[in-house]
C-alpha cells in the first residue's frame, strides 16, 4: 500500500446496534453483502482496498438525512459513493463505517432551458444528463472522461476535456442541496445567475469531496450546442513545440473548445488500445466550437502557430463518427496506459501551474520520468495548464511502489515550485493531504481544519480526506 506520511486514525466500526437500525429504516436498501461491500470498497487508486461496514443506496434527500442522523447517533464514518471513478482514494471506507451509494438519485428533476440551467440529483451522469438534454439544443460541456456521476464531480471540482473554453465545475455549478452532519438540508443558492447575498456557501462545498456535507442536487450550467464542431490532430517530433502551439493559441486569445497534449509514449499506447494508427510521437488533439466561417477561422490560426512550431500532419476529423472515435481514443488513454504493463496500478499525477510554466513544467517531468525505469506516459488538458503522468507499477513490487511515489512527489512539488498545483482536477482524497500544506501554508490548513471541526464536530463525513492529521 502507498505510503502515507499523515497516518489515519484506526478503523471506527459500525456497531451492531446501528446496522440493525439501518436495515429496520432502509429495508432492502441496506446490503452488509461481501460482493456489494468489496465493490465499494475499491477505486482506481493506488491504494489498497478498504471496505465499509455495510452500504445503503440512498434513493432521495431524506433517506440521506435519516442515514446521516443515524451515524451520527453512532458517530460512524460515512462516505459518499457516486459512480466510484475516483483515482486519489475518495471512496475508500478508510475508517470503517457505511457507504452511502446516490446512484439511485439519477432522476433530471429539472431543465429550465430559457435559463441555460438544468437541477438534477446527484447521480445523474453527465453522459445521462446530455442524452436527456440531445433534443433541447443545449448540452453539459464537462467532461472528464469517465461516466461520472454530476455529485461527485461537484465534490471533487472536476473539469476534464472541454475545460479551456468552457470551465470547470467552479464555474458551472450554480446551487447545491446539500446534507449537513447534524442532517438539515440546506440550499445553498437560488438559480440567479449571480449573487452577493451572504457567504458563497456553494464554493465551500463545490470540491470538499464529501467532508463537509453530502450533495443530493445540483444546479449545473448549461451551454448551447455549438452551430459548427470541427476536430484535428497534430504530431511533432518534440514535446515543447506541441505544449507551446496551446500555449501561443490562448495567448492570441483563439477559443479553442479543446487543447489535449499526447507524448509518444501515451500515442504508442492508444494504438495498441483502440486499434488506432495515430502516428507515435508527441501529439496535439484539437477541436473547435463556434459557427462554420468561425470554426474555420480558429483552425487556420492553430495549424499556423503548429507549423511555425514544428507541427506536422495536421490531420482533420470532420464528420461526427470521426470525432467521436478519436475522443473516445482520447478518453481511454488511462485504461491504454494501464496496459503497458497488464495487471498494474497508476499512480495518476495530476499538477497544474500557470500557462508560462506549462512547458518548463511538462519538459522537466518528461526528463525525470524518462530516466526511471518505470512506464510513465504523460497526457492532459494543456490548454488549461493540467497534465497528468501515469505512473505505471506493480503493487506486489516494493520497490515499483517506492519509485511511483519518489516520481509522483517530484511532479507535484515541481508545479507548486512552478506556481501551480499538486491537484488540478482529481482533488486530494487520501494521497495528497500533506501537500496542502506546501501548496497552502500551515495557516491556510490550519483554518479549513477548523472549518471541518465546526461543521463536522463528530469527524463522520468522508473522514482521513483532504485534511492532513
Amino acid at each position: 500500500m502507498t505510503t502515507l506520511s499523515s497516518p489515519l486514525p484506526a478503523r471506527r466500526e459500525a456497531p451492531p446496534a446501528l446496522l440493525s437500525a439501518l436495515r429496520a429504516r432502509f429495508g432492502d436498501q441496506f446490503t452488509a453483502s461481501e460482493a456489494v461491500r468489496q465493490a465499494h470498497g475499491h477505486d482506481e487508486s493506488p491504494f489498497d482496498d478498504a471496505w465499509p461496514d455495510a452500504v445503503v443506496f440512498a434513493g432521495s434527500t431524506q433517506d440521506v438525512v435519516d442515514l446521516v442522523t443515524l451515524c451520527a447517533q453512532y458517530a460512524t464514518p460515512l462516505i459518499p459513493f457516486g459512480a466510484g471513478s475516483s483515482i486519489e482514494g475518495h471512496v475508500l471506507a478508510a475508517q470503517g463505517g457505511i457507504t452511502v451509494d446516490l446512484s439511485r438519485m439519477n432522476a433530471v428533476v429539472a431543465v429550465h432551458a430559457d435559463d441555460l440551467m438544468a437541477t438534477v440529483q446527484a447521480g445523474v451522469t453527465r453522459m445521462q444528463l446530455n442524452t436527456h438534454l440531445k433534443d433541447t439544443g443545449l448540452f453539459f460541456p464537462i467532461d472528464p472522461g469517465a461516466d461520472a456521476s454530476i455529485g461527485g464531480m461537484a465534490a471533487t471540482r472536476a473539469s476534464g476535456t472541454n475545460a479551456v473554453r468552457y470551465g470547470t465545475m467552479r464555474e458551472n455549478v450554480v446551487a447545491l442541496t446539500v446534507v449537513t452532519a447534524n442532517g438539515k438540508v440546506i440550499r445553498t443558492a437560488s438559480r440567479a445567475r449571480k449573487s452577493s447575498a451572504g457567504y458563497d456557501l456553494t464554493r465551500m462545498f463545490v470540491g470538499s469531496e464529501g467532508t463537509l456535507g453530502i450533495i443530493t442536487e445540483v444546479t449545473v450550467r448549461l451551454y448551447p450546442q455549438p452551430e459548427a464542431v470541427s476536430a484535428a490532430v497534430c504530431s511533432f517530433t518534440q514535446a515543447r513545440g506541441a505544449v507551446e502551439t496551446v500555449i501561443r493559441t490562448i495567448q492570441l486569445g483563439v477559443p479553442v473548445a479543446r487543447a489535449e497534449f499526447l507524448d509518444a509514449l501515451t500515442v504508442q499506447a492508444i494504438n495498441r488500445h483502440s486499434k488506432t494508427t495515430l502516428k507515435e510521437q508527441s501529439m496535439l488533439f484539437l477541436e473547435f466550437h463556434g459557427t462554420p466561417a468561425s470554426v474555420r477561422e480558429q483552425a487556420e490560426a492553430v495549424q499556423h502557430i503548429a507549423h511555425e512550431l514544428g507541427g506536422q500532419d495536421f490531420e482533420w476529423a470532420l464528420q461526427p463518427e470521426e470525432r467521436s472515435r478519436l475522443w473516445q481514443a482520447r478518453h481511454r488513454a488511462y485504461f491504454a496506459c494501464l496496459q503497458l504493463r497488464p495487471g498494474a496500478r497508476a499512480f495518476t499525477t495530476d499538477a497544474c501551474v500557470p500557462l508560462s510554466r506549462l512547458a518548463d513544467c511538462i519538459e522537466e517531468t518528461m526528463a525525470e520520468t524518462q530516466a526511471s525505469s518505470l512506464p510513465c506516459p504523460l497526457f492532459g488538458h494543456v490548454g488549461d495548464g493540467n497534465f497528468h503522468c501515469v505512473i505505471v507499477t506493480d503493487p506486489s513490487q516494493p520497490s515499483d511502489m517506492a519509485e511511483a511515489e519518489r516520481l509522483n512527489q517530484g511532479i507535484m512539488q515541481r508545479a507548486v515550485r512552478m506556481g501551480g498545483t499538486c491537484t488540478g482536477e482529481h482533488g486530494v482524497g487520501l494521497h495528497k493531504r500533506d501537500m496542502l500544506v506546501q501548496e497552502h501554508g500551515e495557516d491556510a490548513v490550519a483554518l479549513m481544519r477548523q472549518l471541518k471541526q465546526a461543521w463536522d464536530p463528530l469527524n463522520i463525513l468522508n473522514p482521513g480526506k483532504v485534511i492532513p492529521a
